[in-house]
């Protein structure tokens, strides 16, 4: 997997992925023009999107729905260091289900790519790419 990011102006970012493209911006108060989610809001859609998308599948494999399923995610801003935290996922569910149905979608959904990404923190390495100071500067 793979995603470019683009600085278009200001706060505004351009961030590609395979053949799509959405914006990444800042509320007016921080300084952008809140054309587009902030780096945050996105992490919170990443989960609540992966969340939905194991709890659609439990359901449409089952024959229990096709459509309806919402998820609400909420996180915190914690300091020391500045991250995320506290992180609460509400899947809604459009149909009532069994006790096993229902244990099974709590299943389903803890199998979630990114929920587990959040659970055992993989490693991050970040490279700059810095150009050449031209000979004739030095």
């Amino acid at each position: 997997m793979e995603v470019t990011v683009t600085h278009l102006d200001q706060v505004r970012f351009s961030i590609q992925s395979r053949t799509h493209t959405i914006l990444c911006d800042q509320p007016a108060e921080s300084g952008g023009g809140d054309s587009g989610m902030t780096p945050p809001e996105l992490m919170l859609a990443s989960l609540g999107s992966c969340a939905a998308f194991y709890a659609v599948q439990y359901l449409k494999t089952r024959n229990l729905a096709e459509t309806g399923v919402e998820v609400k995610v909420t996180a915190e801003k914690l300091r020391q260091p500045a991250r995320l935290g506290n992180f609460h996922i509400a899947v809604a569910c459009p149909v009532a289900l069994t006790p096993e149905q229902h244990d099974g979608l709590m299943r389903s959904v803890h199998h979630c790519l990114i929920h587990n990404t959040l659970l055992a923190p993989p490693d991050i390495s970040i490279e700059l790419a810095v150009p050449e100071l031209a000979a004739a500067a030095l």
